[in-house]
């Protein structure tokens, strides 16, 4: 169990940095109001989970630790974005269609709200 942790904190810190990079990297060269580098680092890391999950799955035939090492550590340090879509991609290939749309309108809908909610909350605290 150490050791699992040990090797899930070095891939989160290496995930925590890649997206630092990036974000950084992608910030200094886009002329943009929008934040391209969180939009960069999102869909990265989409392409990144679906390409993994698959080669990783039926070419390299890594064991299931060393997925949840790659996808928890890595891949939550670097988006959680790519979780969402994994797990809505996995809904849809199981045909549950009214679940991907749930899905997808709480994590983006409620997920806003909540933030607002924490913001409105640390308003009310702090003045």
């Amino acid at each position: 169990m150490l050791q699992r942790l040990l090797f899930l904190s070095l891939a989160g810190a290496f995930g925590t940095l890649s997206r630092f990079l990036l974000l950084e990297f992608v910030r200094s060269r886009a002329a943009t109001a929008l934040p391209a580098g969180t939009l960069v680092v999102n869909m990265l890391g989409c392409f990144l989970a679906g390409f993994f999950l698959e080669y990783a799955e039926n070419r390299l035939h890594l064991e299931h630790e060393l997925r949840i090492v790659v996808m928890v550590g890595f891949m939550g340090a670097f988006t959680t974005f790519s979780s969402i879509m994994v797990d809505t991609a996995d809904l849809i290939r199981n045909g549950r269609w009214l679940a991907v749309h749930m899905n997808l309108l709480a994590q983006n809908l409620v997920g806003l709200l909540c933030l607002y909610g924490g913001l409105r909350g640390a308003k009310a605290l702090l003045f």
